[in-house]
């Protein structure tokens, strides 16, 4: 059976995919994870560096993503490009990874943090009641119009960034900064080959994660072969330099002793820049980035169930839009599904065993581009990645080794993980008996 790719409505411009990718990846580690890399990293270059290092590794992997999404021009992330690639077996089990708590966890996640910082800005606040509250508000807003959607995500990131620039100036500005020098010495060189320089590199790749979100709705960017891959360079090179900034300034406001083994990093520096108040600030200003989190996620994470529904029938169902373009159903399936995570307590454990799958979908993903690239007729139009094969090698060899760290580290979580890909296996050949469309 054949079937036209879907008409999709180009409702979504460089600036809200870029803020889609800016949202997804700004939010609650970057302001938590820095106390733990400084246990075993005492140089602040070091700590730079290792920031910096997260960022060039995650512009490999947008450069690499945004050739496949040029090649491939439709929505839906890992599902399409491996189904394009490799086969449809790996590219539906990406799919169906995404589709039930690949973005799910994270969102439910993202919402607890904030009802828990919400409590903090105003005390009055039932933690659990604002959680719940903002994934049905945002589930809303982006079910009813994609473009009115796209209006408030670009509102939230513009309120992010500047609250964050704003943070970052506050903190050079003050006028007792710690003696800290950027110029590399013996302890410099002896932390970068530490092993916890490697270890932390885990947390600064997760702090990174979401620079491949607006490959999930290409089909709706509009002139996506200039726009899309515009909008994985820019959000991500946006990102790494507020982090790498971000980082700075909590070096440079407060002492290393007092940041050690702490999670209210971004806390502990808000109160040495602003004073009594700045805890409420500072909780001000992570309430907003996980708005922005979890809204960027409603917005990339139910394409993928769409898509799916475009090419097996048993799942037509998540195939319905509005007539202002939104794909309501799934919409409403995923946030369903967050806020079940969010009221049993369960989602800890689920995004704890589920980023080892993810990592590997993104490994196999970034990997194929090595198999178009092998072809003696290569199809090669638009965008090209930069530095091949260079940069897709750094991108896997690193993160390989990041997957057996993890396997290594816990090896139950990531049996769980690799079962849970495996529960798609009965389910694609179920969907595939029931008939699957190709496209022309």
């Amino acid at each position: 059976m054949s079937l036209n790719k879907g008409n999709y409505k180009k409702q979504i411009g460089f600036a809200t995919a870029t803020s889609i990718i800016v949202t997804n990846m700004i939010g609650a580690g970057v302001f938590t994870s820095l106390g733990f890399q400084l246990i075993g990293i005492r140089s602040p270059v070091a700590i730079v560096l290792l920031w910096l290092l997260g960022g060039v590794i995650a512009l490999s992997g947008a450069a690499v993503y945004a050739e496949l999404a040029v090649r491939f021009p439709r929505s839906g992330g890992e599902y399409n490009f491996l189904s394009s690639i490799i086969h449809p077996l790996p590219g539906f089990l990406a799919g169906w990874l995404s589709a039930t708590v690949g973005f799910a966890a994270p969102i439910a996640l993202s919402a607890i943090a904030f009802g828990s910082y919400l409590s903090k800005a105003v005390p009055s606040t039932d933690p659990s009641l604002a959680a719940c509250c903002c994934i049905i508000t945002l589930a809303i807003v982006h079910s009813i119009n994609v473009r009115k959607g796209a209006i408030v995500q670009n509102i939230i990131t513009y309120s992010e960034i500047s609250l964050i620039i704003f943070l970052i100036i506050a903190g050079l500005l003050i006028p007792s900064p710690q003696p800290i020098s950027l110029m590399p010495d013996a302890l410099t060189l002896k932390d970068i080959f530490s092993a916890s320089f490697a270890v932390s590199l885990v947390y600064v790749l997760y702090a990174y994660s979401g620079w491949n979100a607006s490959t999930y709705i290409v089909s709706e960017i509009k002139n996506p072969q200039k726009n899309l891959p515009a909008s994985l360079i820019t959000g991500t090179l946006l990102v790494t330099l507020l982090y790498i900034l971000l980082n700075f300034v909590f070096l440079y406001t407060t002492p290393l002793q007092e940041l050690q083994g702490k999670l209210e990093i971004g806390y502990i520096s808000a109160t040495k820049i602003f004073g009594a108040a700045g805890g409420k600030i500072m909780a001000s200003i992570i309430c907003v980035a996980l708005i922005g989190s979890i809204s960027g996620m409603t917005i990339a994470g139910p394409r993928v169930p769409n898509i799916i529904s475009e090419d097996y029938p048993l799942f037509k169902m998540f195939l319905r839009r509005n007539h202002y373009g939104s794909p309501y159903i799934a919409i409403l399936f995923q946030s369903a599904i967050a806020l079940l995570l969010v009221v049993s307590g369960t989602f800890e454990a689920i995004l704890t065993y589920i980023g080892f799958t993810l990592s590997l979908c993104t490994c196999l993903t970034v990997s194929s581009i090595f198999i178009i690239r092998s072809k003696k007729k290569d199809p090669r139009t638009g965008y090209a990645c930069w530095g091949y094969p260079f940069t897709p090698a750094l991108f896997l060899m690193l993160n390989l080794w990041m997957l057996i760290y993890i396997f290594y580290e816990k090896p139950v979580e990531s049996g769980l993980g690799l079962a849970t890909l495996c529960t798609g296996i009965p389910v694609y050949f179920w969907a595939k008996q029931k008939g699957r469309r190709t496209f022309n």
